[in-house]
């Protein structure tokens, strides 16, 4: 058994070694160590001056495919890695540094047999798969192509108006021939119309997908989680794995799943193609929801907040700067602030016992090995829209039977891809408006919300109940109200709790700007103000006291009334990829 040293493999066991030339070909020769967290590659010929070695962290890899020349006469197999490690500098003052892709293709010709040189790539890039994929082997696994599974077949839904309208262009340039290299089957479609998705959800056959991605904000997942507890199989449908990459103004959910892999705050395309890279790692999580009733008795299911005054105001008056992306919110922030208004309202809540306030974050999280994909091998009938082939294959004939030639990234599909023309209206409602089929529609399915009592009923007698003005009440349950806004760094995907925040009268607006400014980095109850007050509940009731205001649920506007809410925890899940990996920030 030998070892590798490192920053990446301290002491750690070499799972695989060899020494490989490189494509293009100059004479070049490396020594490659494979451990359970990186690739080291150290260059052999021509001889470095100095200990030249290069660590590819398996958490930037996507994966790994075997080639044939097309010669031939070249005995030789070849296998390429591709990964998308963070550039080295940021590309702007206060931006993150970004992705950029990094392919690596190795020359096997230890033989002079091309079956045997096939077999040794074989054998590597199925490693490097299973790695990447999260399946144990260690070095006295028989390492095989038979140990991966089939490859993912994903739905991936699509809002061609979210944000500045750049989804489309962004998922063709940098997200389909990522998820490609990952071997990740797909089929895309644009939805046309306000619930298309929440419809569409609710009538496919799920067997036939091992995930369903939203490609928009956060209102598209909350369709795709609603539509699927309006099934008849609620029960079974709602553990359909569903992920979502950001390309909306509000991604929030996306800024959790970041957080969660313990990378740096970003935003835009950079906030993208980390969410992409991680979904090609495929591990799931489970996901807390909170089933919320409005007033006139529907009921929903939400997995990121519900939100009364100032937060709200500023989400539903800001869509008129929609085109301006995620620095709506900014602008919007600053309007409301010059007319800061307080409201009075009655806020019940059940605590959580076993839950205390203001906890510190801890980035080292813990999810069980088998936390991937359920993968299942089911037929599919509809065309898949898969990319094909990177630029890398243009040299060689695959060693396995390949799909079409790829396009160039940013050049569209080909024309027999399920790809659905552009719509010709936007798919959020307008300011004022309720989401048609939203939160106004009754639910077929959902556990029973065993906490809450109806709201023309009194509270139980061990609620808590607090009236008051307030600036603003919310209750969120994930770590971030925005990709850039750590509202709540003590919140967890299934920590089954809801928490209960809220800010009474009597701030000054210098003070919650104060606040606001410090929630980029999480640090806003390090700021001891007297009118935040943090509480984890279970189940909430909200009573709007004053006439007029609005309600958001998810970020969607709903029903202005008594609305209340109680979380039911695990009962979705999420893909958030990385589970035993930490991605390199240094």
């Amino acid at each position: 058994m030998s070892l590798v040293l490192g920053p990446y493999g301290e002491g750690a066991e070499t799972l695989l070694h060899g020494e490989f030339g490189a494509y293009p070909s100059k004479g070049s020769r490396y020594a490659l160590s494979l451990t359970q967290t990186a690739l080291h590659i150290q260059r052999l010929v021509p001889k470095p001056e100095t200990d030249q070695r290069t660590v590819v962290p398996l958490a930037e890899v996507v994966g790994c495919h075997t080639l044939r020349s097309r010669a031939p006469a070249d005995r030789a197999a070849y296998f390429s890695v591709y990964a998308y490690p963070l550039k080295k500098r940021k590309v702007a003052v206060g931006s993150g540094r970004g992705r950029q892709r990094a392919a690596r293709t190795f020359q096997v010709d230890g033989a002079d047999d091309y079956e045997k040189n096939q077999a040794v790539a074989e054998k590597w890039a199925a490693a490097i798969k299973c790695l990447v994929l999260g399946i144990p082997i260690s070095s006295d696994t028989d390492i095989a192509p038979s140990l991966l599974p089939r490859p993912r077949r994903l739905l991936l839904l699509l809002n061609p108006f979210g944000g500045r309208g750049l989804a489309l262009q962004w998922c063709q340039t940098h997200v389909l021939p990522m998820i490609t290299e990952a071997d990740i089957s797909f089929n895309l479609i644009q939805t046309e119309r306000p619930n298309h998705a929440r419809e569409l959800v609710k009538s496919i056959n799920l067997a036939e997908w091992d995930g369903i991605v939203a490609i928009s904000g956060d209102g598209l997942l909350y369709e795709v989680l609603n539509g699927l507890m309006e099934r008849p199989d609620w029960e079974q449908a709602i553990k359909m794995p569903v992920g979502i990459l950001p390309s909306g103004s509000g991604n929030a959910l996306a800024g959790a799943i970041n957080c969660n892999a313990g990378l740096e705050q970003v935003l835009g395309l950079e906030l993208l193609l980390n969410c992409a890279l991680l979904l090609c790692h495929a591990a799931v999580a489970p996901l807390d929801l909170v089933a919320v009733t409005t007033a006139s008795g529907a009921r929903c299911f939400s997995c990121l907040s519900v939100a009364w005054g100032f937060v709200s105001d500023v989400d539903i008056e800001s869509e008129k700067y929609r085109h301006m992306g995620a620095a709506r919110f900014t602008l919007g922030t600053l309007v409301r602030l010059a007319s800061m208004h307080t409201y009075r309202g009655r806020l019940s809540y059940l605590p959580a016992a076993d839950a205390t306030a203001h906890r510190p974050i801890s980035r080292s999280i813990t999810v069980a090995p088998n936390g991937r994909l359920p993968l299942q091998r089911l037929p599919l009938h509809r065309a898949l829209s898969d990319m094909g082939l990177c630029e890398e294959r243009h040299a060689f004939r695959g060693a396995e039977p390949a799909p079409a030639p790829c396009p160039s990234p940013g050049s569209p599909p080909p024309s027999s891809a399920s790809v659905l023309p552009p719509p010709s209206f936007s798919f959020e409602p307008g300011p004022g408006e309720l989401p048609a089929g939203g939160a106004g529609e009754a639910q077929v399915g959902g556990p029973p919300d065993e906490l809450l009592v109806p709201l023309g009923q009194p509270v139980p007698g061990s609620w808590v109940t607090v009236e008051d003005d307030f600036v603003l009440v919310l209750a969120i349950y994930q770590s971030h109200l925005g990709a850039d806004l750590f509202a709540a760094p003590f919140a967890r995907f299934d920590d089954g709790l809801i928490h209960l925040c809220f800010i009474k009268a009597g701030i000054s607006r210098a003070a919650l700007v104060r606040l606001f400014l410090a929630m980029e980095k999480g640090s806003h109850f390090e700021q001891e103000c007297p009118h935040l007050v943090h509480v984890p509940v279970r189940a909430f009731r909200l009573e709007p006291l004053t006439r007029k205001g609005i309600l958001t649920v998810d970020g969607e506007r709903v029903e202005y009334g008594p609305i209340q809410g109680q979380v039911h925890r695990a009962l979705a899940r999420l893909i958030t990829g990385i589970n035993r990996l930490k991605i390199a920030t240094g």
